[in-house]
């Protein structure tokens, strides 16, 4: 039975509605080199040849965590181009320079456009000009007015990687007449978890279209480009004691310096690299720091690490894997604030101990075997962090050792991206 209209009339209307907000927003963020006009549907061209196959990533960290998908997809079907979309200026900059990383056959078949609004004229032009044999949805990215093109113009739908954290579900139950209006025109969800498929079943979505794949954030390969330039910066930091806290959020920084006073204490030579989660933050954080009384290196300005830096702002793009592989211990962010964590996996498999906030609902499903193995440690408090980087620290074996346990879990949960690729070649 088709899922009612309905819903998807309602929220297309409050769009409409909220039409004056979205442009302003779109007009302050945007990449120079795109036309807003993608925004509408428009100004696509060039496209790579046909066939296509379209992934979309909202921003950053789902461009990253897609990339075994993206190199597996072109090796897997040789004869298809690839289109990438995300929704973020952000996101648009992490794509073009994965592209421009891939090899010179691959990379006339792979280009990055701006997704375009959920308005519905602007989703029907745009599936009408990529015309893509498989459109691919990553993680929660469920628009429902670009479902329904897809589904009018007999283009089957995927969502790979899918997850639903509990507050997210919450969220998403208050909405359930949309939500299984969206879900009916998915063709194949592969849910990361269990727990994940039965969330996304609760909303709608057919359990005769649901698989459970297991996590493709396991299936990230080791970047040596980056691990190049970690070497560099362990050499110029000349042996100091350097914790990295990635990907932190606002209000978390002040709990992060707080504990870097502590551990100062102890290790006066200690070193903490500070990488915020959204490049338009990076000029609060660095005045932060300077308010009190912090001195401070910023890595865009290019400014040296000295023996008095006592931070070093990470202030740039594309990096954190580098800066995190120059640590001795790894902090993830948006866990000491409710806001659900962001991915644990990237300094577990560069071998690094990883400490975190209680909040990780976003990764609870891959944070569960590190917890297990010990290779993850959870603070609820600025002393706790401090007192746990001190113990890291003063035995490095220990350290090691929880490192080496996170890789072990990681190569242990491999197999995810396999099962993906052999989903979606039914459909190709």
């Amino acid at each position: 039975m088709a899922a009612p209209r309905w819903p998807r009339l309602a929220y297309s209307a409050a769009l409409y509605g909220l039409a004056p907000l979205i442009g302003w927003r779109i007009w302050r963020e945007q990449v120079p080199t795109y036309s807003r006009l993608q925004r509408l549907g428009l100004c696509l061209e060039p496209l790579p040849p046909p066939p296509r196959i379209w992934l979309h990533c909202a921003s950053v960290g789902e461009v990253r965590a897609a990339r075994p998908l993206i190199e597996g997809l072109l090796a897997r079907f040789p004869h298809y181009s690839l289109l990438l979309t995300t929704m973020t200026a952000t996101g648009a900059q992490q794509a073009l320079a994965l592209i421009a990383e891939q090899g010179a056959t691959d990379q006339p078949r792979l280009a990055h456009r701006l997704l375009p609004l959920d308005f519905p004229g602007a989703a029907k032009r745009f599936v009408a000009r990529v015309r893509p044999a498989l459109a691919i949805l990553f993680e929660t990215e469920l628009w429902p007015n670009l479902l329904y093109a897809c589904r009018r113009q007999a283009v089957p739908v995927a969502v790979v990687n899918g997850r639903l954290s509990p507050r997210a579900f919450s969220r998403y139950q208050r909405l359930r007449p949309l939500m299984e209006s969206a879900l009916a025109n998915v063709t194949w969800l592969a849910a990361k978890s269990s727990q994940d498929a039965e969330r996304f079943q609760a909303l709608g979505c057919a359990p005769s279209t649901t698989s459970v794949v297991g996590s493709l954030k396991f299936e990230q390969p080791l970047p040596t480009k980056a691990l190049k330039e970690s070497e560099c910066l362990l050499q110029a930091w000349d042996g100091r004691p350097v914790w990295v806290a990635g990907s932190t959020r606002e209000g978390e920084e002040a709990l992060l310096l707080s504990a870097h006073r502590q551990l100062l204490k102890h290790f006066p030579e200690a070193l903490l690299v500070l990488v915020p989660r959204h490049p338009q933050r990076f000029d609060d954080v660095a005045q932060l720091c300077e308010r009190d009384g912090w001195e401070v290196s910023r890595r865009s300005q290019q400014q040296p690490v000295t023996p008095s830096t006592q931070v070093y702002l990470g202030d740039t793009l594309g990096e954190l894997s580098a800066l995190y592989g120059a640590g001795s211990v790894a902090y993830v962010g948006g866990s000491l604030v409710p806001l659900g964590g962001h991915n644990v996996l990237e300094p577990a498999a560069l071998g690094k101990p990883v400490l975190c906030g209680p909040s990780l609902e976003n990764f609870s499903d891959v944070a569960e075997p590190l917890l297990a193995a010990k290779a993850l440690t959870v603070v609820d408090s600025p002393e706790a962090l401090a007192g746990t980087l001190a113990e890291h620290i003063a035995c490095p074996q220990r350290a090691r050792q929880a490192g080496e346990a996170g890789q072990a879990v990681i190569e242990a949960h491999r197999g995810a991206l396999s099962r993906t690729l052999d989903g979606l070649g039914r459909y190709l």
